[in-house]
């Protein structure tokens, strides 16, 4: 018979999924900290003895990861690694029902706004605050920035308002005073996170607020960086692209997910938006901000797509020469629109198509980045390792996009959240090399 231990608790938060999983994970690391209880993340020590497991829930992939490591953590109980394993983050949310009889070494299941209900099981009160308050788990010089919580669009093949719930705006004041916080304790990139930006402002001041809101933030002193992520075509709030183009710190990237090039497709996605108006936007946004970096993701095998839909799309990819673009294959979620649908591509089809997407955009990121060959570009960097330095350029995205790589050199002093001047001397698909200029 186990033992319980007297140990004091020391929390081992593990987070899964997107960015914005990981602001939540730091807002409850803060709560922690500020209650006195010890905690860390992703810690491979040992030396805890709670697990909190922030879950993805998006799609068949994302869930299977959350499930697995759930698992591990529900077997490290079984061996006394750990005492106690709570599950929190939108595959919680949205299938604790049907997994806690599965996986009974689970303490307590929470979703995705249950963070007082969490806290308080640890024995931990929720300072209010402490609102914008985080630890930060990512470099100390940039940090994922959420502007909005849950969604209101109606896209078929998404069960993230199940998860996540309704838009929610936070308050604009309440964000500058978030960000003068961060840009103290020396964040300089502040990346700009939702469900979808450009509703921001919608339900609380009655209009579309995104190009107020990023002004307001450009005027916080520290910040040398604002970039845009998740942003939605449908209604697109032209005025942002007047305030990017103007403000020196806003970053001339957008990540704009499409999900596909074929109206049919489109039209099936509920998605509101055809080809032709893609194609439009994406052609104003160009002209009235030259230059910048578009990021975008596109569904292979959507429910009913033809190989005429498929080749459509491709076409389309050819003509939009997008920066970057990422590609996945369709999951089919219960209780989504979609679902009703046959999910009638078989999978190899999908993952073929998938792979023709991102072939095709490998040859046009590759003639872009070659473009650059020769060209100077202010950088960020963002670690060191295996002999250089890794850096980034405005229009790349950590994680997820370009790598400037810069070869350490004795007459060559950089730091980690340090700007340089670069020139780039040698390019491939996906990353760029480069000597301090």
């Amino acid at each position: 018979m186990k033992v319980r231990t007297l140990r004091p608790t020391k929390v081992n938060v593990v987070t899964l999924g997107c960015s914005k999983n990981t602001f939540d994970s730091e807002v409850m690391m803060a709560q922690l900290k500020a209650n006195g209880i010890a905690v860390d993340h992703e810690s491979d020590s040992g030396e805890h003895n709670v697990v909190v497991i922030n879950t993805c829930g998006f799609i068949d992939n994302a869930k299977q990861e959350s499930i697995d490591t759930i698992l591990s953590y529900a077997k490290a109980k079984d061996q006394g690694l750990v005492e106690k394993v709570y599950v929190t983050g939108c595959l919680s949310q949205r299938y604790a029902p049907e997994l806690k009889d599965g996986i009974p070494q689970v303490d307590a299941w929470f979703g995705t706004r249950d963070l007082p209900r969490l806290l308080k099981t640890l024995k931990a009160d929720y300072k209010k605050e402490l609102v914008g308050e985080r630890l930060l788990t990512t470099p100390a010089h940039y940090a994922y920035f959420k502007i909005s919580e849950g969604c209101d669009r109606k896209c078929s093949f998404c069960a993230i308002p199940l998860m996540r719930g309704k838009h929610v705006s936070t308050p604009m004041d309440q964000l500058v005073t978030n960000a003068q916080g961060l840009a103290r304790q020396g964040v300089k990139e502040l990346i700009l996170i939702a469900q979808d930006l450009t509703y921001y402002g919608l339900d609380i001041y009655k209009k579309r607020n995104l190009d107020e809101l990023v002004a307001r933030l450009s005027d916080v002193e520290g910040i040398d960086w604002i970039r845009l992520h998740y942003a939605f075509p449908s209604g697109f709030p032209m005025e942002v692209l007047d305030v990017m183009r103007d403000r020196t710190n806003v970053c001339n990237y957008l990540d704009m997910p499409l999900q596909h090039g074929s109206t049919e497709m489109l039209k099936r996605m509920r998605r509101g938006i055809t080809q032709e108006k893609t194609e439009a936007l994406v052609a104003t946004i160009r002209d009235k901000v030259p230059g910048i970096a578009i990021r975008t993701t596109l569904i292979a095998g959507f429910p009913g797509e033809t190989q005429a839909d498929h080749d459509d799309s491709l076409r389309w990819i050819e003509r939009m020469r997008f920066d970057r673009l990422g590609a996945f294959t369709y999951s089919h979620e219960e209780d989504t629109h979609a679902h009703t649908m046959a999910d009638d591509v078989p999978e190899a089809v999908k993952q073929e198509r998938a792979q023709e997407i991102m072939e095709l955009q490998g040859g046009i990121s590759l003639e872009l980045n070659q473009a650059k060959v020769g060209k100077t570009y202010k950088v960020l960097v963002d670690k060191a390792e295996n002999g250089h330095w890794i850096a980034r350029t405005e229009f790349d995205s950590p994680e997820v996009d370009n790598e400037v790589l810069i070869p350490f050199s004795a007459d060559v002093h950089l730091r980690i959240g340090d700007f340089a001047t670069v020139r780039i001397t040698e390019a491939n698909e996906h990353d760029l090399r480069a000597v301090v200029a």
